[in-house]
């Protein structure tokens, strides 16, 4: 994990690191072409080229912006999906794997 990404997620609770490690090996995974990791506007980003995912956790919910996220909000329900497409996962949910799956291969190519 980049230094400075792992200097930032410490702060949080260990459920949300615990739910950050699991959302970034699934964006590890699923991309074609291993991510840049790296710190953007104080935001944990995902680059492939010019596309990207971010990860912004809070104290209870991380966001996350992926630009596919929008094509798949129909399979999200139960799921807080903004206008802009940032899907919210709250602790308590289920992480949507297989979605966001499909959500970080389209988003990072």
């Amino acid at each position: 994990m980049n230094e400075q990404v792992r200097e930032y997620i410490e702060k949080y609770s260990n459920e949300i690191i615990d739910m950050y490690d699991t959302l970034r090996k699934l964006i590890f995974d699923s991309a074609s072409f291993e991510p840049q990791e790296t710190m953007w506007a104080k935001i944990p980003s995902y680059y492939v080229g010019e596309s990207f995912v971010r990860l912004i956790p809070f104290k209870d919910h991380i966001n996350i912006e992926a630009k596919a996220v929008l094509k798949y909000a129909d399979s999200l329900a139960g799921y807080k999906v903004t206008p802009k497409g940032m899907l919210q996962i709250f602790v308590k949910q289920e992480i949507p794997v297989d979605v966001l799956k499909r959500i970080f291969a389209e988003t990072l190519v």
